[in-house]
């Protein structure tokens, strides 16, 4: 497994996987904001995690936060927009290589902490949350 950061030759498959994701909204709305994250690249990240025949497993969002972040002491505070792994490839890895990814991307920004959040009737989100290191605050 290999994780790129997303560039503009990603965004179709970046697209898919935020549809997989998010399906409530609409694909075109997805390429919209992912367009806007590549514009600004100081406040956002994407990561793309492919397998050794560079098939799509995976993809994280992140973002710098200056404002409060629930359950943080510091600011600035990487964010953990969203993350998401294709059901083949789960338990791989590659949740993992997406979050060191988004770690050092923070580190290399100033941030100290990275935090994320997830729906409160989200179990398997909050599983996942927790098999990655974060701990619930709120």
């Amino acid at each position: 497994m290999r994780v790129l950061l997303m560039d503009d030759e990603a965004i179709g498959r970046w697209v898919e996987m935020r549809v997989a994701l998010w399906p409530d909204t609409p694909a075109a709305d997805h390429r919209a904001e992912v367009e806007s994250c590549l514009a600004e690249g100081d406040r956002y990240a994407s990561f793309l995690c492919e397998d050794e025949a560079g098939v799509a497993a995976g993809f994280a969002e992140a973002s710098i936060r200056h404002d409060y972040v629930n359950g943080c002491e510091t600011s600035p505070v990487g964010f953990l927009e969203g993350i998401y792994v294709l059901p083949a490839y789960r338990r791989r890895g590659v949740a993992r290589a997406l979050i060191t990814a988004v770690e050092r991307w923070a580190t290399s920004r100033g941030c100290q902490e990275l935090a994320s959040d997830t729906a409160t009737d989200n179990l398997r989100s909050q599983s996942l949350h927790m098999a990655l290191g974060f701990e619930e605050t709120e």
